[in-house]
């Protein structure tokens, strides 16, 4: 996969790519996680789309009755007292209504009953009162609302409590007396479904109304609603979990209660609660059963009716005919506020109104359990095109579809939300558009700003100065890139080093080298040409990379004979300091090979590898073989033409290779004229020794090798030809000698 892609894309591309994913799998990783601060911001992108796209359309069968300024002002303080409630329950059934819920709990005896104040006169000042006319069933107003109540479709509010509550002591205070009324629950499981108690929200503890009060009611209902961790009010839950029992809400069961639907399905999923079926409405929820209000508007959504005009029987006959009332309070002092998404003032009671509201219009708000699978796509499509876009382009380029890329996925999700009413939330995509665009723009611009410093880092004591001013002219010529092209390759080398070295103290041998190297350097350098490295004493050197150098093969020719030349003006340094001189051989091969970045992922070098590197590091090795300061391959000997001259050495073939080569040592035109002589009876004993007549060939390297010196490649050539002439060769002779040894 790696080599795949580096073939594909270039280095900064690449870079630009990793940081891509890297920047994917840390938003990948955050929306997992979901933290609080993201969470925050998703509700209020939420809460933008519920302002920006609510419907203001409310039905009209919630109501509330309001327990309001006006009705305090005129019945007196609240709490008040029971048979009043028990009156303004009578009067609502009166009108019609097809359910009525207290979002009030009577979690205590009314002190007002005249029974309890003839009980606590008696008590503590000792009087015993008798009321005279009084009839018995107005003695207690507990006991008169608990008989209207068995009457009417009334539902009762009670307070469930997530944490158990405690006595002084420390210990759990248990719920006694608690007479609520579980609801008929049919529950659809898959195979692995958990169980909705171990889902739903579940209670320690409950407030309930008075026990006279709970068995009189035909329904009743929690009134706990859980906020958001930002304390705003999104979403109620329709089922709590306790003692293994499931419990309505207040809005469910006064719906239960007006349409005569006893029971409901809670459909499971792998992952908790999926929906509720009530009737023929199916409700979505989320794994906790929480549905998504889909709110109206801000307070007063629905229609308000004043308490005290119920009591005084204010309304028209059959005002509420099929109506579903909440008795609530707005007054200040007993408002029951809750913060919405739209109404940072919001009554509770209103909450239980929206829940009605939403069912009957069945006009739900739904995340869907696809949903967090379609936020992720998106999320990491949104990573993957704009690294995609900034690899391929600048980034002052990209504002334009970027922006689009943006507006669509805002598009995509406000149009899911108003038309399917389903919540996608972008929040996600667009951080991770956001993350994404700038960390490659920070990191493209940084390698632009730094482009030209990296480059003289980079290369400064491997190229030309003119070659560095070219990469600097224009940058996007540099590759370093792993690729195949022509190269001329040279190796150099000190002969017998390791035994020199021996006469000399560490610091001189480092001496030594730094004065042999420096100029060496140089020379490769002058000349156009890329220093790869030092190996020990050798210099590995070539031409045609990073960038293309016209005329490689002449100028590294060139660079060689010039360092050769060097070589002689150091000796005369060296005797004197070192009391030696040295001798190199070099080697100079071109052919195609693999030039680029080579090591591993941590470390790695700008090299060359492939066989005709190894070809080159053989010519070098050759040299002291066959006694020449410099041997070439017949590439460099094509290329040059006429500028040089080149003297055949040998058909060989070289250790590690098969096929044969044709190798040469090379004069400049000045040397060559000097040993004009000297070549010319060099070429005719060659061509004796080619054509196999091994005696005449042998007398004619004799004759070179006593008039001209050269002893080493003259010799080898005399005792080859001994050899050959004891042993001829078989069949065709080729003339090609193999080398067994590097």
């Amino acid at each position: 996969m790696l080599h795949f892609l580096k073939r594909a894309f270039k280095k900064d591309q690449l870079i630009l790519l990793g940081v891509g994913i890297a920047a994917s799998i840390v938003m990948a990783s955050l929306f997992i996680t979901h933290p609080p601060f993201l969470r925050f911001l998703d509700y209020k992108i939420y809460d933008l789309y519920l302002k920006q796209y609510h419907t203001s359309n409310a039905t009209s069968i919630p109501v509330i009755i309001d327990i309001d300024e006006k009705s305090l002002a005129e019945l007196g303080q609240f709490p008040w007292p029971r048979y009043r409630i028990a009156i303004l329950l009578k009067h609502l059934q009166a009108y019609g209504a097809a359910s009525v819920a207290t979002d009030i709990i009577f979690a205590e005896p009314d002190r007002t009953s005249p029974v309890v104040l003839q009980k606590q006169l008696k008590k503590e000042m000792k009087l015993d009162i008798k009321i005279q006319g009084l009839p018995l069933a107005l003695a207690d107003n507990d006991l008169l609302l608990a008989n209207n109540i068995k009457t009417g479709p009334f539902v009762l509010g009670f307070d469930f409590l997530i944490k158990a509550p405690v006595n002084e002591d420390g210990s759990i205070k248990t719920t006694e007396n608690c007479f609520i009324k579980p609801a008929k629950v049919a529950i659809l499981a898959p195979p692995g479904a958990p169980s909705p108690h171990d889902v739903l929200f579940k209670a320690e503890g409950a407030i309930c109304p008075l026990p006279i009060l709970a068995k009189a009611a035909r329904q009743t209902g929690f009134i706990t609603i859980a906020p958001d961790p930002d304390s705003v009010y999104r979403r109620v839950p329709l089922l709590f979990s306790w003692n293994e029992q499931l419990y309505p809400s207040l809005a469910m069961a006064a719906l239960m209660q007006a349409t005569g639907i006893k029971s409901m399905v809670l459909k499971m999923s792998t992952i908790g609660v999926e929906s509720i079926r009530f009737g023929k409405t199916v409700i979505p929820t989320d794994e906790k059963g929480r549905m998504l209000l889909n709110y109206r508007g801000k307070m007063k959504t629905f229609e308000y009716i004043s308490a005290v005009d119920i009591l005084n029987k204010k309304l028209p006959a059959g005002a509420l005919q099929g109506k579903i009332a909440f008795i609530g309070t707005s007054a200040a002092g007993l408002k029951d506020i809750r913060s919405t998404p739209l109404d940072p003032g919001y009554p509770g009671v209103e909450a239980h109104a929206t829940v009605i509201d939403n069912i009957i219009s069945k006009q739900f708000l739904n995340i869907p359990d696809w949903a967090k699978g379609l936020e992720f796509a998106m999320m990491i499509s949104a990573g993957i095109i704009t690294t995609l876009l900034l690899m391929w382009a600048r980034a002052a380029w990209l504002i334009v579809p970027l922006l689009g890329l943006g507006f669509a996925m805002w598009y995509g999700s406000v149009h899911m939300y108003v038309e399917q009413r389903f919540y996608i939330s972008p929040m996600y995509s667009f951080l991770n558009l956001a993350l994404t665009f700038t960390l490659l723009t920070v990191i493209k611009f940084w390698r632009e700003e730094h482009a030209k410093k990296f480059i003289h880092g980079a290369f400064a004591h491997y190229l030309a100065p003119s070659v560095i001013s070219q990469i600097m002219d224009d940058p996007d010529s540099l590759s370093l890139e792993g690729q195949e092209k022509e190269i001329t390759i040279e190796f150099s080398d000190i002969r017998s080093f390791t035994s020199l070295s021996e006469k000399l103290t560490p610091t001189q041998v480092t001496n030594l080298l730094h004065d042999y190297l420096t100029p060496m350097t140089r020379i490769i350098t002058e000349h156009e040409g890329t220093l790869d490295k030092f190996i020990g004493d050798a210099v590995m050197a070539f031409w045609n990379a990073p960038l293309d150098i016209e005329d490689h093969q002449f100028k590294a020719l060139e660079g060689a004979l010039a360092q050769l030349d060097k070589l002689d003006e150091l000796n005369e340094l060296f005797i004197e300091k070192y009391g030696f001189t040295i001798a190199v051989g070099i080697g100079v091969h071109s052919g195609r090979v693999r030039v680029g970045n080579m090591g591993s992922a941590d470390l790695f070098d700008y090299t060359l590898i492939g066989d005709n590197v190894n070809l080159a590091s053989r010519l070098e090795g050759l040299t002291k073989y066959y006694g020449q300061k410099i041997v070439v391959s017949q590439s460099i000997v094509d290329a040059c033409g006429d500028r040089y001259v080149f003297r055949i050495l040998d058909s060989v073939r070289v250790k590690g290779k098969v096929e044969p080569v044709t190798i040469f040592t090379a004069y400049t035109i000045e040397q060559a004229k000097l040993r004009d002589e000297e070549l010319q009876l060099y070429d005719k004993a060659h061509d004796l020794y080619l054509n196999m007549d091994f005696e005449q060939a042998r007398k004619a390297f004799q004759q070179l090798r006593d008039k001209h010196g050269e002893p080493v490649l003259y010799d080898m050539y005399i005792d080859r030809c001994e050899h050959l002439q004891e042993e001829p060769p078989e069949g065709d002779w080729d003339g090609v000698f193999t080398h067994k040894t590097k």
